[in-house]
This record gives C-alpha cells, structure tokens and sequence, in this order.
C-alpha cells in the first residue's frame, strides 16, 4: 500500500501533465474565434506553443532531478502548472495566452521526465511496469477530464451570450484553462507526503535515508540486496556526459530517442489535440463532436489498464509491436474513410479503433522502457534527452498536422502517420530487448556488457 501511494502521488504530475496538454482540444476554436485567427500557421503555434515550453522543461528536468531531487523537482512542476492554468485564463492577447501556456508546458515536460523516473526508482522490479504505467494512466485520465470539462462547458455556454457575443467565445474557454488550478494546488500539497527517491539519496551519500524508504517498500530480506546492488551500480558509474556514448549506454539512448519519436509521430496528439476539429470535419457539429472528444478520451483511459495488465505479463517487446500494427490498421482505415468520404462514424470506429491501439501498447510502454535502460547515476540526463527529443517531435506533430490538412487532405495526412506505425514495429523488433522483470542493475548490467 505504502508504494501504491508514493506511486499515486507522483502520478498526479501525470494527471496534470494530460490535463494541461489537452485542454486545448475544443477550446481551440473558441480562442482562434475570440483572437480573430485566421492563419493556420498562426492557429497551430497557439495550440501547440506549450509544447515548446515542454522541450524546455524536459531539457532541464534532469539537472533539476539530479541536483534538486526527483520530489522537490516535482514540486516546482506543480507551482508552474498552477501559474499557467491561472494566466491561460486571464489573457488579452494571444501573446500573452502564449507565455502562460509555455510556462505550464516547462511544468508538464519536466514533470513527463521526473514522475516516471521517480516511481521506477521505488518500485520493486517485479511491480515495475505497472507501477510506472500508472503514471500513463494518470496522463490519460487527465486528458479524459479535460475533455469532460471542456464538454459541461461547451454545454453550459452553448445558447448563452455576453454583450451579444458567444459566451464561450468570450468566457467559456477561460473556465477551461482554470479549471486546472485545482489539482495543481492538490499536488502541492500531498508530494509534502512523500520521501525523495532512495536511489538518489545513495548518490548523495545519504544511505540511512535511503535504508529506511526502502525498508517500507519492500520485504526486510530484500533491502540489503537492494542496497548492495544500489552500491554497485553508482560506484561503477561516473555519471559524466561522456558516458552517454559509452557502449550500451550509446544504445539505450538510441532506443529511447526513436519510441520517443514514434510515439508521437504515428499521430496520437493529432488526435487528442485537434479530435474536435476532426470529427467537425466528417460532419459531426456542436455537441456531438465534443461528445466524440470525449468518448476518445474514455477509450484512451480503458485501454491503458489493457496496456499495464499486459506490460509485466507479455513484455515490453510484444506489446509495443502489436500496438504499433494495430495502429496502422487503424490509421489506414481513418485515411480510407477520408478518402472514400465515407460517413462520419467511419471515421469515429477508427479513430477509437486508433486510440484502443496506442493506449494499450505505445502510450504506456514507451515510458516504461525509457525509465528503466539507462544506469542510475545518468539516467537523469539520459532521460531528459530522450524526453527532450519527444516534445520536439510532439511539438513537430501538433504544429503540422493544420498545416498538413489544409495542404494534403485528411486522407493523406493519416496515411503518413499508418506508415510511421510500421517503421516503429520494425524498429522495436530489431532494436528493443526484453526487459520484463529485470531489476534496474540487471537491465544496466545486460546493456553495458553487450
């Protein structure tokens, strides 16, 4: 229970981290409505301009994970994220709209980096993969809540108006962006509630510390091992940045950095970000295409557990290539239904279809593999720049896809992100080992002695 909770904690900066990045979806048109925006270069960077800020935030979270800890690192995410729900409501210009949402996506790309890496430093191996795709479920939970309140909104505001203007053009996306306040403020408060991560506090020298967290989590008998191994592992290590290209080190960051790219660039925040506009365009309207907004977000957050039910069981390898093959059903079947103009709930099976695929296999995986391969001492920096590579590729994806509709066409720009999903399946078979059930310094082991 006591792991559950530090795991549950930690993952509330998930939860904030799939809140913050999807509540632009829906709100979107009300703000390019309410700022007059009518370029689609101008449209994309205001919804996608929080993904610069997490490329920011992911390329310091490891020096702050390092030199601050893993939980106080936290606690700056969740002040960040509550700065930035509270300013992306009160704007006047898209400017400043702007700044804020940089500001919470600093919070929300450390926090991608930190929260996983915290709970993979807790958790016992055999628990591992589910514990850290916990941290995926919170994320998509929070993308869920968002949509949910963005839908009561939209809802709320539908009929209404202020000073003859729609209130959601004028009010309603605002609530969406504060609504965030809440959780940030709660996270605050219960990472008080939690202890720094042991392995940190061994390459801080604080071994008593650490003995005590780790006499908590697991079994008496194992902690002297655990220590031991602990030990090890840092003695051996002299976490510069040229052990970055070390042998086995030089691998695992190839590895991390191309789930990282394929998890984003077979399309899943075209989708979480812009569904809305999607589905408006296969010829839903009004509620009914926040509805299908949100029934994307239940499929994503039921086939999460799908995806940490499988994790431990099947393996990190399995499960990431019959994601990726899914998807690419999935994303054919989006750009066939484009293509043919076929009616919009085509549109809407393949995209749930899509989502079932990514949530059980990419979404929650790619994060397991990327905290548990890279040596304790580094893993922080090796980290940060796998995550860092993950928002620019994110941030790539969301500014583009606009673009890309407005220059291909549904149908073509779908058909780009099916083929991206056979590259990753090819990839992970030839490049990604099992890790299933090795403990952190087996899986450090196996990589350098290769």
């Amino acid at each position: 229970m006591y792991i559950l909770f530090l795991t549950l904690v930690a993952a509330i900066g998930g939860l904030l981290f799939g809140y913050d990045t999807a509540v632009i979806n829906g709100s979107n048109e009300f703000l390019r409505t309410h700022f007059e925006i009518e370029s689609e270069g101008l449209y994309g960077w205001a919804c996608s301009c929080a993904l610069v800020g997490c490329i920011l935030g992911a390329a310091i979270a490891g020096v702050m994970g390092d030199f601050w800890g893993r939980r106080k690192s936290l606690m700056i995410c969740a002040f960040l994220f509550a700065i930035s729900a509270v300013g992306s409501a009160l704007p006047q210009t898209v400017t400043q709209f702007v700044i804020f949402r940089i500001i919470g996506g600093i919070g929300v790309g450390a926090a991608s980096m930190l929260s996983p890496m915290y709970i993979a430093e807790v958790a016992p191996a055999r628990l591992r993969g589910r514990l850290v795709s916990l941290n995926q479920l919170a994320i998509v939970i929070g993308i869920l809540l968002a949509f949910f309140v963005n839908y009561f909104i939209q809802s709320y505001g539908n009929d209404r108006l202020v000073n003859g203007v729609a209130w959601n053009v004028a009010l309603g996306w605002r609530w969406m962006f504060a609504s965030e306040t809440i959780a940030a403020v709660a996270y605050i408060m219960m990472l008080t509630m939690v202890p720094e991560s042991p392995r940190f506090l061994m390459a801080q020298g604080k071994d008593a510390d650490a003995r005590g967290i780790l006499s908590r989590i697991g079994a008496p008998e194992e902690v002297a091992s655990q220590l031991d191994e602990i030990t090890k592992a840092l003695g051996e290590e002299q976490g510069t940045l040229a052990d970055l290209v070390r042998p086995g080190v030089k691998t695992a960051l190839l590895i991390a950095v191309g789930l990282a790219i394929f998890q984003q660039w077979t399309g899943i925040n075209a989708i979480l970000y812009y569904s809305t506009a999607v589905f408006q365009q296969a010829g839903a309207t009004g509620n009914a295409a926040f509805a299908s907004s949100v029934a994307v977000g239940v499929i994503n957050v039921l086939f999460t557990f799908v995806g940490i039910a499988l994790v431990d069981r099947v393996g990190r390898k399995a499960v990431l290539i019959g994601g990726a093959a899914a998807q690419a059903i999935m994303l054919t079947a989006m750009a066939a239904a484009f293509a043919f103009e076929a009616q919009g709930w085509w549109v809407l099976v393949a995209t749930l279809g899509y989502v079932a695929a990514f949530a059980a296999s990419l979404g929650p995986v790619v994060w397991v593999v990327i905290s548990e391969i890279f040596p304790t001492k580094i893993r922080g920096r090796a980290m940060s720049i796998a995550t860092v590579v993950l928002w620019i590729a994110c941030y790539l994806l969301s500014q583009t896809f606009p673009v890309l509709v407005e220059k291909l066409g549904q149908a073509l720009t779908f058909g780009i992100y099916a083929a991206m999903s056979v590259l990753c399946a090819i990839f992970v078979t030839l490049m990604v080992p099992e890790t299933k059930g090795l403990s952190l310094e087996e899986i450090e082991h196996q990589f350098l002695s290769k």
